[in-house]
């Protein structure tokens, strides 16, 4: 009876499936790419006078103070930004948003495994464009969706594409071109101009990796005003509380905090990179907080991943025939990588 009720799509949908969180305080966990250092100062200052009394009311719906920083931030328009709970749902908004029913949405394959949900969810086609064998772009030259969603960096893999690249793909595709930038941060080249030069190109952020706010929920989208307002037209009233305002906005105000805790992870990401060369692994060029990487043959992927998480230290395997010889590792601080190298070590 019950199955009667429920939508058919949503009945047969694989929901996304989020990393493992353990609750165990000696754990090494590097399985859901948090950034393993503190926010900013700033941030634990916004929580300390934060006057809990503000919280009967309600928020600022549109988040306009943040919309002004952000617009600062990227010398654009207030106009041209919405402010989410989490990037995760600004992509949501664009896949009711761009294209109709029936239209398809790509996306990479492999890339992040919340894009097929989406499609589904919307009740449209899945037009997945298949990676190279190392992972590199190879978009054929006649692709064209009415959405797509360009991973940049790509995940799982941490692989960067040439910005050219990427804005020759912006201006040849006709449909709505969403650029996740999840780990822009820590990538040498971004594409969030493109979202302000473009009449087709949303470009999507977070505070949740280079800001160390993933518990927090923040993100937001870039782009023209017509498709940003599209956008406002389908989030929730109140889609940001008045605490995550306060936060965001002090996490965007210190800018230093953020590329000195950027550095670091990049600095450990190079050094863990060329160790996990010098053991036999397979390391794909990462330009995000994580390494993509294939373990010797002596050690396939799912073994590694299952003796790891019995030492108590999380990595992220996900089984298929793209995905499965390879594991996914977020870049720790130096004591924990050193603790998951000297494992990998003796495993071998």
């Amino acid at each position: 009876m019950n199955g009667a009720r429920i939508r058919p799509a949503v009945a047969a949908l694989a929901a996304y499936t989020p990393g493992e969180q353990p609750r165990e305080p000696d754990v090494v966990k590097l399985n859901t790419n948090e950034n393993p250092y503190p926010p900013s100062p700033a941030v634990a200052e916004a929580i300390r006078r934060f006057d809990a009394e503000l919280l009967r009311r309600y928020p600022d719906p549109n988040g306009d103070r943040l919309r002004e920083r952000i617009a600062e931030i990227h010398r654009c328009r207030p106009e041209n930004v919405i402010c989410a709970n989490g990037s995760d749902e600004a992509l949501v908004w664009c896949a009711r948003a761009f294209g109709a029913r029936g239209d398809p949405i790509g996306w990479f394959d492999p890339s992040y495994s919340l894009y097929p949900v989406l499609a589904a969810a919307e009740e449209r086609p899945a037009a997945p464009v298949p990676l190279g064998p190392n992972f590199e772009w190879a978009m054929p030259a006649d692709y064209r969706a009415p959405l797509f969603f360009l991973t940049h960096p790509n995940a799982p893999t941490g692989r960067a594409y040439p910005r050219a690249r990427i804005e020759e793909f912006c201006r040849r595709n006709p449909g709505v071109v969403v650029v996740d930038e999840a780990y822009a941060d820590f990538a040498r080249e971004n594409a969030a101009d493109l979202a302000l030069a473009f009449p087709n190109v949303v470009v999507t952020r977070t505070l949740s990796k280079s800001f160390s706010l993933a518990g927090l929920r923040f993100g937001y989208a870039l782009g023209p005003a017509d498709l940003i307002g599209a956008l406002f037209k389908l989030k929730d009233s109140y889609n940001v509380d008045r605490l995550t305002q306060e936060i965001a906005l002090a996490a965007l105000s210190d800018l230093d905090h953020l590329r000195a805790n950027v550095a670091r992870i990049v600095a450990t990401r190079e050094a863990a990179a060329r160790r996990l060369t010098g053991l036999g692994f397979a390391v794909t060029p990462s330009e995000a907080n994580f390494l993509w990487v294939k373990p010797p043959a002596a050690l396939p992927a799912r073994t590694l991943f299952e003796r790891l998480r019995a030492e108590r230290i999380f990595i992220r395997y996900f089984p298929g025939p793209r995905t499965g010889e390879h594991v996914r590792i977020t870049v720790g601080t130096d004591a924990q990588m050193d603790r998951l190298l000297a494992a990998v070590e003796r495993l071998l």
